[in-house]
């Protein structure tokens, strides 16, 4: 008991001395440091610093000879970081030394092996090259010395120290260890989240949970929600589900709908009404100002009740409406909202063709007839207000009044001219420039070049047609219960381009007619000469023209033939023999060129034959060729559609009364005008810049027989630019299903060979029998 006391009190007295020892070196080591550099020491220093001096490197001196340990920054962690520790481990001459002054001078007579802790693969490869096993395994023992757990050192470092030693030491580790940076070889890769320490530290553990429970469970489903209910209020054009509820109940309910009532239906959406919309306003001073502008417009009936229409919001709408139609003025207060009016109007009046449509559809598919389909009419009067809207003009305006500087006024000085009428903007258009400054004499120069610049930069759309019937034999014959696809190519110029070229046309016609007119009197009598001879021409050619038809040519008899008939009426009995023999040899004669004749007409024939087959040949070839490409057009022009995401910016729209930039699109569909009927639904052109192709489909009739439609192209922005183009179509009946065909027919030959079989085994059989009955 007495011996582990006194040995626990020389091992606490060792620490204290140790310690003290310690201090003393961090006192008096910077300085003297400090010291060598300025007296000279500076090749000194620099081996100092090139052994790994400073914080986190060797603190002992090292002469370039020495040879290293080499220690990762994790295996020397712990109380003995610096390697300043580990100067009491060296052997010889420092062991004995009684002072650290003593071990300081003798430490540089002592071949050693010196501690450097290596931050990067390349600073350990700078110092660990050329040490031995032996030298590395030397510092290992003195190491164990003092790091050893049965010598009181501290455990986790020996153990470091021990697979530093092993890593050393292994020659594969070793080279694991230079080629990898690991003893072990080459690691995998590792991916993490750089997260903040206070989300991973165990006191906010708390704190983090409440976060994410209140982000995940609280916010999130609200968002989400919020989203979810808005959404469901919206269909894919942006248009509140309960507008277009409204518009097929009153678009179902009149069936026929005029003007008045289709404003009236369109003001009664949702969207202005503040309780569905935030954007809609409404003031107390609404109150006073929109019956002031119904008493000014006038026509309007209040006494129906019928809601939505007849609410305030409704009212409201339609009145804003109907001033814009107007061209009214109105109160500053009220010019906000009749803006926001007119900037919902396009795309409402699109969603109320939508409705139209579909209603068309079902009526169609039910054969009920109680259930009434919209109206031609309706369907057009909708495409007619949006040009309405946007021109802010009413129905029956002129669509002169479009242009810039032309008001009521002055437009009656261009309509009511008694040398030009004009009624159209074509009308106008189509004139020379002499007669069109001449016709606008009352604007001055600048007005007038603005509303040349405006009228030529209106468009001018040409369609071409082509009714065909696609995946068919015969794409051209339409039959009854086909599917019919009309081809409409439609091409965008400006008013300016097509007029120029026109009147560059007719410029050069004038001016050699105008040459002529200066010799018309030197001219006359040869004019009428020339009309006397060409009255002979063709009275001669008329004489040609006239043309007996020849008879069918007869062999005519030979001439030996009629000699001898002549003769016989004076030649004696004795002589007819003679005459019969020549006879006979005669019609031999004639019977042989009878034949060759007609082996030459037979040649003809086969002549004439082979070239009608390979004339109806070639057109085959250049008929399935056309067919072939016309296919591969379509499938291209699928692929593009399918492929290509066209923008709806085609061209911006030249409007005095809209709010906002509006772009040009159009409505393009088929109708039977007789019928007053939707033959193809509308397809709405949005990406018509310069050259657009759109297919329209729609079933053949159901009889046989020719059907005249119509193709409209209606502009939803400009008034009287509309195109209608007729549309002829001869139908025919379908084609008998045919009973047999060579591929239909099922027959093997093994069966054949079968059948012949069976025959010759009854023949064999039947000659058999024969042979026993004669027996």
């Amino acid at each position: 008991m007495r011996a582990s006391r006194r040995g626990r009190a020389r091992e606490r007295a060792r620490k204290k001395k140790r310690e003290r020892e310690e201090e003393e070196t961090d006192r008096r080591v910077p300085k003297r440091r400090a010291r060598r550099e300025e007296g000279g020491g500076a090749r000194r220093a620099e081996l100092r610093r090139a052994g790994g001096g400073g914080h986190g490197g060797a603190a002992v001196p090292v002469r370039p000879q020495r040879q290293h340990l080499l220690l990762l920054p994790h295996q020397l962690r712990g109380p003995h970081r610096h390697p300043r520790h580990l100067l009491p481990v060296a052997a010889g001459p420092a062991r004995r030394a009684n002072s650290l002054e003593k071990f300081k001078k003798s430490i540089w007579k002592m071949p050693m092996v010196s501690i450097t802790v290596v931050k990067t693969p390349a600073e350990y490869n700078s110092y660990y090259k050329g040490a031995s096993v032996a030298e590395i395994k030397r510092q290992y023992r003195l190491l164990s010395l003092k790091y050893h757990p049965d010598k009181g050192g501290d455990e986790v470092m020996f153990m470091r120290i021990a697979k530093a030693h092993a890593a050393l030491t292994d020659d594969e580790s070793r080279k694991n260890w230079e080629e990898f940076g690991n003893p072990d070889g080459p690691q995998a890769t590792s991916f993490g989240i750089a997260l903040p320490a206070w989300i991973v530290d165990q006191k906010n553990s708390i704190l983090v949970l409440l976060v994410y429970g209140l982000a995940f469970m609280v916010i999130l489903p609200v968002v989400v929600g919020s989203w979810w209910y808005r959404s469901i209020r919206y269909s894919g054009d942006q248009i509140l589900i309960r507008t277009t509820q409204i518009y097929t109940y009153f678009v179902y309910k009149t069936r026929n709908m005029d003007m008045k009532r289709l404003i009236m239906v369109l003001a009664g959406a949702s969207e202005f009404d503040p309780q569905y919309n935030k954007d809609a306003t409404s003031r107390p001073v609404d109150n006073i100002q929109i019956p002031q502008l119904i008493r000014e417009i006038g026509g309007i009936n209040l006494k129906k009740n019928e809601p939505p229409l007849t609410c305030p919001y409704s009212l409201k709408a339609r009145v804003l409406l109907l001033a814009n139609l107007a061209r009214m003025k109105i109160p500053e207060t009220l010019e906000q909202d009749q803006q926001f009016v007119l900037k919902k109007c396009p795309a409402l009046l699109q969603e109320m063709v939508n409705v139209i449509c579909q209603l068309i559809i079902m009526a169609r598919s039910r054969e009920e007839r109680e259930f009434r389909a919209p109206s031609l009419g309706s369907l057009e009067n909708c495409m007619k207000l949006s040009q309405m809207i946007v021109q802010g003009l009413q129905q029956f305006k002129s669509p002169l009044l479009q242009l810039p500087h032309i008001e009521e006024d002055n437009l009656r000085r261009v309509s009511n001219h008694k040398k030009y009428k004009i009624k159209s903007i074509q009308d106008l258009v189509s004139l020379k420039a002499s007669d069109r400054h001449n016709l606008l004499h009352f604007l001055e120069d600048e007005k007038y070049e603005e509303v040349m610049a405006v009228l030529g930069s209106f468009p001018h759309i040409t369609m071409d047609i082509k009714p065909q019937v696609l995946d068919d034999e015969d794409s051209n014959n339409i039959t009854v219960g086909s599917l019919v696809t009309v081809l409409v190519t439609l091409t965008r110029q400006t008013m300016a381009e097509v007029f120029e070229k026109e009147q560059s046309t007719c410029s050069a016609e004038e001016q050699p007619a105008e040459d002529a007119q200066g010799d018309t009197n030197k001219l006359k009598n040869k004019g009428w000469q020339q009309k006397a001879k060409g009255t002979k021409k063709t009275s001669k050619s008329k004489k040609k023209k006239i043309v007996k038809k020849k008879a069918t040519p007869v062999p005519p008899l030979p001439q030996t033939k009629q000699q001898k008939q002549k003769q016989a009426n004076g030649v004696a009995g004795s002589e007819v023999m003679k005459e019969d023999e020549e006879e006979v040899s005669d019609k031999g004669s004639e019977s042989d060129e009878d034949d060759t004749n007609r082996d030459s007409l037979s040649e003809k024939d086969d002549g004439s034959d082979r070239d009608s087959d390979r004339e109806q040949d070639e057109k085959q070839s250049k008929d399935d060729e056309a067919e072939w490409q016309e296919l591969q057009q379509s499938i291209q022009r699928k692929e593009r559609a399918l492929l290509e995401t066209k923008s709806k910016i085609t061209h911006p729209v030249y409007s005095l009364y809209f709010p906002e930039e509006k772009q040009e699109w159009w409505w393009l569909y088929i109708a039977d005008r007789k019928e007053q009927t939707l033959i193809s639904m509308p397809y709405h052109v949005c990406t018509l810049k310069d050259r657009e192709e759109v297919e329209l489909k729609f079933p053949a009739p159901g009889k046989p027989g020719n059907y005249q439609y119509t193709v409209y192209l209606r502009s939803d922005s400009y008034m009287g630019l509309d195109q209608i183009k007729p549309l002829k179509l001869e139908v025919h009946e379908a084609k008998p299903v045919p009973e047999n065909h060579p591929q239909w027919d099922t027959a093997i030959e093994g069966d054949e060979d079968q059948e012949d079989s069976e025959g010759f085994e009854d023949s064999f059989e039947e000659e058999e029998e024969e042979e026993e009955e004669d027996d």
